[in-house]
């Protein structure tokens, strides 16, 4: 695509019939769209969606070639400000559709067309359409059978190239460093105060002192077992996740927190946030053990249940970091979104308080 293409797709309007015939020809459909439609879906603060009706001059031809009948296009949102802020999470999620997708076993939507401009303010994404799948509820939760569905997608993420040292080689991909190990702990204890004067009448009177406790020990969890690391969503709940209507296809979605680290630390993060604590206490083990077991079917073979246990254990630390920093940080607080940062919270601090993951450091 011509570098004007990548500057004026930046309303769904601009997705026109000739500007998504060339878009999807990059992908090899050859048969001209005649004529589209949209509407918006979802709720995302950090880009917008939206789902495309497609109709195509030749309709025989077009499912000859296997041309998408609707896509769903992803877009940047907000002002030039917040999109300077949030730049590095579509560079994110549009790289990750460029060059990592196809090199994992992670489900996720089939990417037809993904490109963002030279300053990561705007981009476009036009992905496959999973409906009738629908998003998580993570004030809801998962039920245990849904997360055994999601810890195997997972390690479908983490295993293809678990400790594989090409990624260090990828600019864009982020690893932790000292330094912003340390920065990110200052930045959430300067975040703690106002969290918990928001949320703190929601949570338990232990849940306060277990969050202050965090932020000293973060720097070194960021840091720690340096040596395994693959490929981490950073956001891996059922929000960010897409189930089916029937059958087990879980796939994940938002791709924007991508980054290099411990893989334990999705692992953690969805157990801790998206499963109510005496199911998560219950069932935990085994959880754990179906993620392990389909690590090995993906040629993992130097890493043994019980320091995936562990490692589990070290990941839980991730909620209370996403959450925090998620809530104070958001744009346009709802009762909506208070619900499900106080679910995450509560659940993952009892996780850290049963789990002692700062003992492992």
């Amino acid at each position: 695509m011509t570098d004007s293409h990548r500057i004026v797709c930046d309303t769904p309007e601009e997705l026109t019939p000739g500007w998504l015939t060339e878009a999807l020809g990059t992908a090899g459909i050859t048969v001209a769209v005649a004529a589209s439609r949209f509407e918006r879906v979802g709720t995302g603060q950090m880009g917008t969606s939206y789902r495309l009706w497609l109709e195509y001059a030749d309709p025989d031809a077009a499912a000859a070639e296997g041309a998408p009948a609707t896509l769903v296009a992803k877009m940047a949102a907000g002002d030039a400000a917040a999109r300077a802020v949030i730049g590095n999470g579509y560079r994110n999620e549009v790289s990750f559709y460029q060059e990592l997708a196809h090199t994992l076993a992670v489900r996720t939507p089939k990417c037809w067309y993904a490109d963002i401009t030279d300053d990561n303010t705007c981009f476009v994404l036009l992905l496959e359409d999973l409906a009738p799948a629908t998003p998580g509820d993570q004030v809801r939760g998962c039920s245990v059978e849904e997360a055994t569905h999601a810890v195997v997608n997972l390690a479908g993420l983490h295993g293809p190239r678990w400790r594989d040292e090409a990624l260090l080689e990828l600019p864009w991909l982020s690893s932790p460093e000292r330094d912003g190990a340390e920065f990110t702990a200052q930045v959430l204890a300067g975040a703690i105060p106002t969290f918990l004067e928001r949320f703190g009448d929601r949570m338990a009177p232990e849940d306060a002192d277990t969050l202050r406790e965090v932020p000293e020990h973060l720097g070194d969890w960021l840091l720690t077992r340096p040596e395994r690391f693959a490929v981490i969503h950073g956001d891996y709940r059922p929000d960010n996740l897409m189930f089916p209507a029937h059958g087990s296809g879980v796939s994940a979605v938002d791709w924007q927190t991508l980054a290099l680290g411990l893989p334990g630390r999705d692992v953690g993060y969805f157990l801790a946030t998206s499963l109510e604590v005496p199911v998560r206490r219950e069932h935990e083990r085994a959880l754990v053990g179906a993620y392990h077991q389909a690590l090995l079917a993906h040629g993992v073979d130097d890493f043994g249940p019980e320091e995936c246990f562990e490692d589990y254990r070290l990941g839980v630390v991730q909620g209370p970091l996403i959450t925090v920093l998620g809530a104070v940080y958001a744009t346009d607080p709802t009762e909506a979104s208070d619900a499900m940062f106080t679910a995450m919270i509560t659940r993952s601090l009892a996780a850290i308080r049963d789990l002692h993951p700062f003992d492992l450091l």
